[in-house]
């Protein structure tokens, strides 16, 4: 009984897997069964082009389909045309390779179809295609054949009565009835005066909300004596940060010239400011000098890994405070409302 079970379950295994065979040849069978009303041929040498054309009468509302086919035989090439400039007056809905196969002379056949849409009634043409090929032991040497044009005619979907059809005139124009008219134009605007309203109070209690802001302001040389005092108590030379001193006292500087002279010192190198205060007549010759020499050994601490002496430190620190004192103006004021930051390290190198 065993026995009879596995024979019986091998005979359906096997009807399943034949009834899948079968189906899937017609499935791989049907676009070669496919039937085209046109099927034109043009040989050259080993190439022969087949171009066809399902039908050559088609709605408007219909698809065409185009098939082109080269076989070529053993030893030679062929390169399918590119048909999206040619195809004008079609759309390219589709497009399906069908791959390549060895016909019953051994040649490569590559066949490629297209579903094409039509745009507008009339007739018009499928263009003539241009296929190229050549002998493989040649490749540098092209032959090219090309086809002829097939005319297709796209018909209207009114038919042959389109001639005869008229346009009814539009009905007339049927009034409101004057008091719907009327309730619509005071539902109108009593909506836009609420609308209107609602916006006037929205600005007034904003505005009514906003406290006045005061704008406090400080002279630059005032600004610049705060920096150094917050400096000196950070105790930066004592604790060995040498360079972050140095940093620190060369962007102070930089800021106070910004604030006081409105040169763009702390956004700049020292050679670029160095080059614009040459030409700027906001200092005389000597304060300039004295800049260049600060700025100069500043760079050298915090890029060349110099180790300047205790004379050093407090000449530059003396020479920051004396610069600031001497060009100090309660005439240039600086806008402290927001409160004015530490200057951090990192200003112009």
């Amino acid at each position: 009984m065993i026995q009879t079970r596995i024979q019986s379950t091998f005979v359906f295994l096997l009807v399943t897997v034949g009834l899948c065979l079968t189906g899937c040849d017609e499935t791989a069978s049907s676009p070669k069964d496919r039937t085209f009303a046109i099927d034109q041929a043009f040989p050259r040498g080993p190439l022969t082009v087949h171009v066809r054309v399902d039908s050559n009468s088609v709605s408007i509302a219909q698809l065409l389909t185009v098939e082109l086919e080269a076989a070529i035989q053993p030893g030679y090439r062929v390169k399918m045309p590119a048909v999206d400039r040619l195809l004008e007056q079609f759309g390219i809905v589709d497009r399906d390779a069908l791959g390549e196969k060895l016909d019953k002379d051994m040649r490569t056949v590559t066949t490629v179809r297209y579903e094409l849409e039509p745009f507008l009634t009339g007739t018009y043409d499928i263009p003539a295609f241009e296929f190229q090929f050549f002998d493989v032991n040649d490749p540098n040497k092209t032959y090219t054949l090309e086809t002829e044009p097939i005319p297709v005619e796209i018909t209207s979907l009114l038919g042959e009565d389109r001639e005869t059809l008229v346009i009814e005139d539009i009905e007339g124009v049927v009034p409101l009835p004057t008091q719907i008219r009327w309730l619509w134009i005071w539902v109108s605007v009593g909506c836009w005066s609420v609308v209107i309203g609602m916006g006037i109070l929205m600005v007034y209690l904003k505005k009514k909300r906003m406290p006045d802001v005061v704008r406090l302001f400080k002279p630059a040389h005032e600004i610049a004596y705060d920096r150094l005092r917050r400096l000196v108590a950070e105790n930066l030379i004592e604790s060995g940060q040498v360079k972050a001193f140095y940093e620190r006292i060369s962007t102070i500087l930089r800021h106070y010239i910004e604030d006081r002279f409105q040169l763009r010192a702390p956004e700049r190198t020292t050679e670029e400011f160095l080059q614009e205060l040459k030409h700027s007549p906001v200092l005389p010759e000597t304060d300039k000098q004295d800049l260049a020499r600060f700025l100069n050994h500043c760079d050298l601490v915090k890029f060349a890994k110099h180790e300047p002496s205790q004379d050093q430190i407090q000449t530059t620190f003396d020479l920051v405070k004396g610069f600031v004192e001497k060009t100090k103006s309660a005439e240039h004021q600086v806008d402290v409302t927001d409160g004015v930051q530490p200057v951090s390290p990192g200003g112009g190198a």
